[in-house]
């Protein structure tokens, strides 16, 4: 699971705007870096699990993703932002979900 947020992160990172034409097309092109910002996030924080999957690295991303998660949710009813919003939120509670279900046991 990892390796799919951290495959993300460097899609996002690196593609931007292909990703946002095919999953959100009416997000602002001016925002492009908000984008990018997210895959960094992602690449960073998948990328540490991947590295050292330690039970308090894997619940800190789950935190992480959930505060994403519920960060999207005043947007999601917006015409501009809300597709990006519920499919980046939608995606952050899945990840943190199964996160702590799979997460590594002392």
């Amino acid at each position: 699971m990892a390796g799919a947020g951290a495959a993300t992160g460097v899609l996002l990172a690196a593609r931007p705007l292909q990703v946002v034409d095919r999953v959100a097309p009416a997000f602002p092109r001016e925002r492009l870096w908000l984008v990018r910002a997210l895959g960094a996030r992602l690449l960073a924080q998948h990328g540490a699990v991947l590295a050292a999957p330690d039970p308090r690295l894997v619940r800190a991303g789950s935190a992480v993703d959930l505060l994403h998660a519920a960060s999207m949710v005043p947007f999601v009813a917006s015409a501009r932002y809300g597709r990006a919003a519920r499919i980046s939120g939608g995606l952050a509670a899945a990840y943190a979900a199964v996160a702590i279900a799979a997460a590594p046991r002392r």
